[in-house]
């Protein structure tokens, strides 16, 4: 089922991207952002209530929420420097220069989270990488 999941999260971040470019014509990076925020925000929190999954906050403990207060703080990060990319570049060059965020993600899993790096791994991420190279120049 996680496939299921993470293919659809591709399909929605491809039309993420192409609905962005039109949609930031004319209008502030950040601004633009802060409208996908809102969006986003309103959304997670539907789906919480939605999923009655609201009683679970009081259990996160002191680790958890200040890795996921980190993490929104990457995301954040993350999306204003997306949204001015994809303002002033081709989303044909932006997109997939914002897709090594797979590879460095691998090689972040493999140093901080001790996870495996098998052959078949390192071929995938010297592949993103050059395929990523190759479609920007």
């Amino acid at each position: 089922m996680w496939f299921v999941f993470a293919l659809l999260s591709a399909i929605f971040a491809a039309l993420t991207s192409i609905l962005a470019k039109v949609g930031i014509e004319g209008v502030n990076s950040n601004l633009a952002t802060a409208i996908r925020t809102v969006v986003v925000v309103a959304m997670s929190w539907g789906m919480v209530f939605l999923t009655h999954a609201q009683g679970g906050i009081s259990a996160i403990g002191r680790k958890s929420w200040l890795f996921l207060i980190l993490s929104g703080l990457a995301t954040g990060a993350s999306w204003l420097c997306y949204y001015r990319a994809l303002q002033i570049g081709q989303a044909s060059k932006v997109v997939p220069v914002d897709k090594l965020s797979v590879v460095i993600t691998l090689v972040m899993a493999f140093v901080f989270l001790h996870e495996q790096f098998t052959m078949k791994s390192i071929v995938g991420t010297v592949l993103i990488g050059l395929g990523t190279l190759i479609m920007v120049l």
